[in-house]
């Protein structure tokens, strides 16, 4: 009996290790998780073009919906990514959360 206490106690010992290390790692995870969200200035394959993007894909940007999406579509062509502030179709708020995943390409 003593034996299966002993047993019982390391394998609830384990699973309180296991519980708390996956705790310990959530912070991580979600940094993680938010660290893929900025993109780095160098992945420009990657920036959602807002003169050529459709409605779809700009309603992935964050503070990005229906309207405004439309309105960006409207507003365009964009000589570069800031008018979208200076033709105040976007927040400043809005702004600063996209401005590193959009970029303005000019037609060749």
């Amino acid at each position: 009996m003593k034996k299966l206490n002993l047993i019982l106690a390391a394998m609830f010992f384990a699973l309180a290790a296991s519980a708390y290390a996956q705790k310990a790692d959530a912070p991580k995870a979600a940094t993680a998780a938010s660290a893929t969200k900025e993109m780095p200035k160098d992945t420009k394959a990657e920036l959602i073009d807002i003169n050529s993007a459709d409605e779809k894909t700009l309603m992935t940007l964050k503070g990005i919906g229906d309207a405004t999406a439309k309105k960006i579509i409207k507003s365009r062509p964009y000589s570069g990514k800031d008018d979208l502030l200076k033709k105040a179709v976007v927040s400043e708020k809005v702004y600063t959360d996209i401005k590193d995943e959009i970029i303005a390409k000019q037609k060749k």
